[in-house]
């Protein structure tokens, strides 16, 4: 019988995650059922409840959904305790809906991509643009590399500190010397907003890693690039990653994301 999965979110037609689980279910010999499923967030706790009773293997959350899946689910792994939210959620042995496990694979998929890259988080000078739930989520899996330092930067800085309280690293302050690594953890380039970056953070040796992505380098890899950066990637093979460790978590095996990448590379 095919392990039944789905994605959901509101909206959720751009969704790419059953053609990334497609090929990973195709990989790793495991035949899947994924569907994407628009959600209405007044019908969130319903659906969960009916998917979870009804045999659901597993799901993909996606926003708007992350945090209420957070509340709704009763078990939490550690990373989404730290992200307060939850993208990935997997029914027990026993398909008990009271004790599905809410996870949170983004911060591990980030670290799996940069790996891919060839990027060396152990020692490195790290920033984080942004304070959000995206930057909450990567924290911890950041963290756990050994990086020498991980600053935060962010327009409220209050919001900065309260980051760093919660997962750790620093805030930015001025005068800090160029990074190794620079995430953007914010989408308002999505939404046409100036992307800050702070004075003096990029250099020549500096690699410039946007979560968001798109047909087109983003606002942010634009805004590194004039600044000098040696390299500038997009988040795409943060998605794969992310949806590689959600899949580890729900059959046990970690397919490879690079010709799945490549592949949605190819179709872009």
């Amino acid at each position: 019988m095919s392990a039944r999965l789905a994605v959901i979110g509101d909206p959720i037609e751009h969704s790419k995650s059953p053609a990334i689980h497609a090929a990973f279910g195709q990989q790793c010999g495991i035949d899947l059922d994924y569907q994407k499923i628009q959600v209405a967030p007044a019908a969130l706790t319903d659906f969960l409840d009916q998917f979870f009773s009804s045999g659901g293997r597993g799901l993909n959350v996606t926003v708007p959904h992350k945090e209420a899946a957070y509340q709704w689910v009763k078990q939490h792994a550690p990373a989404a305790r730290v992200a307060g939210a939850c993208n990935t959620l997997i029914a027990p042995a026993d398909g008990s809906s009271d004790a599905v496990v809410g996870d949170n694979t983004d911060g591990a998929g980030l670290v799996l991509d940069l790996k891919r890259l060839g990027v060396k988080l152990t020692d490195a000078r790290v920033l984080m643009l942004g304070a959000g739930g995206a930057a909450r989520g990567a924290m911890g899996p950041l963290l756990a590399e050994g990086p020498a330092m991980v600053s935060v930067f962010n327009r409220t800085q209050s919001r900065a500190q309260a980051l760093t309280e919660q997962c750790g690293g620093r805030v930015w302050t001025p005068g800090d010397a160029a990074f190794d690594l620079v995430i953007g953890a914010t989408s308002a380039g999505l939404s046409g907003q100036a992307v800050n970056v702070p004075s003096g953070a990029i250099s020549a040796n500096t690699l410039v890693y946007d979560m968001m992505y798109g047909a087109e380098p983003t606002a942010l890899m634009q805004a590194a690039i004039a600044a000098g950066a040696g390299q500038v990637e997009d988040g795409l093979g943060m998605l794969v990653g992310q949806a590689a460790e959600a899949f580890e978590r729900w059959f046990g095996v970690l397919p490879d994301s690079a010709p799945v990448l490549a592949q949605l590379r190819r179709a872009s």
